[in-house]
């Protein structure tokens, strides 16, 4: 019997040993987000300053540091995000970030809604959808998500219909080529997201996201001849890295976003024109 006395010692003292190592490292784990600066990127507009909030609330609550870094395009902070150059970023919806997985292989999951920006027809020429003439001119968004966007919402005023096989909820991956009929003969030109706004002299109608129409001036509750509703499966969300889905700062994070604090943020500034998507 005392020749088994030393092996269980040295049993529980490794044992103990293990439990001492796993617990450090989830502790470390626990504390990465407040140990080092979370780079979180954005698009400039509403993306930008309600982040400017959620920073706030943020440090404050959770001790997470935040450093915001600004886009102006939607391409770069998916790629940005899965290179590892940044943590988080919050500009996107669901479809758009599946046509990104898909399109370029990265490795990101959504952990988080934030809010809606209903996507508008803006015309500087006619006042009404109906207004629009034979063969009008109309800019929409180049990029596969928001193309597909702007393609439903023409088939759900009934101007156009998409050929069968389109998902009649997300349009997803429709373009052009993909209308079956087209009564009014509607002539429609892809147009970088961001530089829509600047197209409205140029063409009779065109389509933009809600966080470049309020950049640009525009109003998204007001001045649409054509407005997405409140149905719109297009909520935008907070993206990480699929490895960090599950790490606490990731969660603090969303919650730091879908607080009251910044809810009522969303509707004091934006007064409609963009909406709470939790």
């Amino acid at each position: 019997m005392i020749r088994l006395v030393r092996p269980i010692r040295h049993v529980l003292r490794a044992a103990a040993v293990s439990l001492l190592v796993v617990g450090a490292a989830h502790a470390a784990d626990s504390a990465q987000g407040a140990n080092k600066v979370l780079k979180v990127g954005v698009t400039s507009g509403p993306h930008e300053e309600i982040f400017e909030v959620v920073k706030q609330v943020a440090e404050r609550e959770y001790g997470l540091h935040i450093q915001i870094v600004s886009f102006n395009d939607y391409i770069q902070p998916d790629a940005a995000l899965d290179a590892g150059d940044l943590d988080a970023n919050s500009y996107q919806h669901r479809p758009f970030l599946a046509s990104q997985i898909r399109a370029r292989g990265y490795h990101l999951v959504g952990i988080g809604r934030t809010w809606i920006g209903p996507l508008g027809l803006y015309s500087k020429k006619y006042r009404h959808f109906a207004d629009l003439p034979d063969g009008a001119r109309i800019g929409i968004p180049n990029d596969p998500a928001n193309e597909s966007r702007a393609l439903l919402l023409q088939q759900k005023a009934g101007a156009i219909t998409l050929r069968s096989g389109i998902d009649p909820v997300t349009g997803i991956n429709a373009t052009p080529l993909d209308i079956a009929s087209n009564p009014k003969h509607f002539r429609f030109t892809e147009v970088d997201a961001a530089q829509l706004p600047r197209t409205l002299d140029d063409f009779d109608a065109a389509t933009v996201n809600a966080d470049y129409a309020i950049k640009a001036g525009l109003d998204p509750a007001r001045d649409p001849i054509l407005r997405e509703d409140g149905s719109s499966v297009y909520a935008c969300l907070i993206a990480v890295r699929a490895q960090d889905a599950g790490k606490p700062w990731v969660r603090e994070l969303v919650s730091a976003y879908q607080s009251n604090e910044v809810r009522q943020f969303i509707l004091t500034r934006y007064k409609g024109a963009i909406i709470p998507a939790f």
